[in-house]
């Protein structure tokens, strides 16, 4: 059979909605995975039209409906299924839902926002991978504002991080409060872990709120704190798109919803100070 009528083991397994690739390649080391009753291994690619799968002795269901939706993380939960301390995950705010899904990629307990969760495993292999450069945009709130030496420093990739610097983001200052600290923007391409917190400590600026206001071309706009919605049907086109590397026709509007605009940050505030909504 050629290459092209195979898929990888992980890939196939994600695709059947069992579980995410890592779980896949995981279940595989613990022999857990069978291809026409031989042990599976991680390298292994099966033809779906002709071989049998099986995971734990059964057969694999037919593959389900891709779906989509957008949840609006709360602050306190986890994005893995699985916690040996016991804290809630996002999943369990959608048992409802009669497809078993997984989250593309992850938010640290402590922050909110949107998270993008999927039984498509390709399309959420392509969105995390590195070479994809999906846009986030966060809206955190910083000790003490930075001035624009900081702000140049992540703008031309000039923050140095433990595991290398990180890779230029656009970033300016939203709005500056009454005690020196500041509502910051920033749009990363980059998914290491609590990057952006690390990126602003770096600086002496660390995070007190962090909320994520759009992942690729979806935006919490309009929702609240654990709410669950399916991805309207232009929604799927744009983030298919997006996987595959397809500019999308709309590109300059799309950019600027995931916060590729420039702005004018907004001066400090005097007198009377109005709280915003949902500003954690």
């Amino acid at each position: 059979m050629s290459a092209e009528e195979t898929v990888r083991i992980n890939r196939f397994l994600a695709e059947r909605g069992v579980c995410s690739r890592r779980e896949a390649d995981e279940m595989i080391v613990a022999e857990r995975v069978t291809i026409d009753g031989a042990l599976a291994t991680v390298a292994d690619r099966v033809d779906p039209a002709r071989q049998v799968v099986r995971v734990d002795g059964k057969e694999l269901p037919d593959a389900p409906p891709k779906v989509y939706y957008l949840l609006y993380k709360p602050k306190g939960t986890i994005t893995s299924r699985d916690d040996p301390r016991g804290r809630k995950s996002v999943l369990d705010l959608v048992e409802h839902l009669q497809v078993r899904v997984e989250p593309v990629g992850r938010l640290d307990f402590d922050t909110e926002g949107a998270l993008l969760l999927t039984n498509d495993g390709e399309v959420a292999h392509r969105l995390t991978h590195p070479s994809s450069k999906t846009p986030k945009r966060y809206l955190a709130k910083v000790y003490r504002t930075p001035d624009e030496v900081d702000l140049e420093k992540i703008r031309k990739g000039k923050v140095f991080l433990e595991d290398g610097a990180a890779l230029p983001a656009l970033v300016r200052v939203v709005e500056q409060t009454d005690n020196g600290n500041a509502w910051v923007e920033i749009t990363v391409t980059e998914g290491r872990n609590r990057l952006v917190r690390r990126i602003f400590e770096a600086l002496g600026h660390p995070v007190a709120k962090l909320r994520r206001e759009t992942f690729a071309t979806l935006s919490i706009r309009g929702m609240e704190r654990g709410d669950v919605r399916p991805l309207t049907t232009e929604e799927v086109r744009r983030i298919r798109d997006l996987a595959e590397g397809r500019k999308p026709t709309n590109a300059g509007k799309l950019r600027r919803k995931a916060g590729f605009a420039v702005a004018k940050p907004k001066k400090k505030r005097h007198g009377k100070h109005r709280t915003r909504k949902n500003r954690g």
